[in-house]
């Protein structure tokens, strides 16, 4: 199952898995494109390695980079409780 995350002002969408048996958690980011569909890449937290990354320059990796370093504590502990809606109560 896919929580979301944060919608960023160009529409990209970051969405994040459930905390997995091995402590690790998919964080997902795409946004759409007019040429290829959608861009994406993955990060696995918690150690920051990322995979399947499509049409986003390393310059938008570092920002994503960015965007989920200051906010893995969040999206960790969310992940552990069925993401941000159920850990808020909302």
């Amino acid at each position: 199952m896919m929580y979301p995350f944060m919608t960023l002002n160009d529409n990209t969408e970051i969405v994040h898995s459930e905390m997995r048996e091995d402590g690790s958690v998919k964080v997902y980011i795409e946004r759409p494109d007019e040429k290829y569909g959608f861009r994406h890449a993955t990060c696995m937290l918690p150690d920051y390695r990322w995979k399947d990354i499509y049409e986003f320059s390393q310059e938008e990796i570092e920002y994503f980079l960015g965007i989920i370093k200051s906010m893995a504590h969040l999206i960790m502990e969310f992940s552990k409780e069925g993401g941000f809606e159920n850990a808020s109560g909302f």
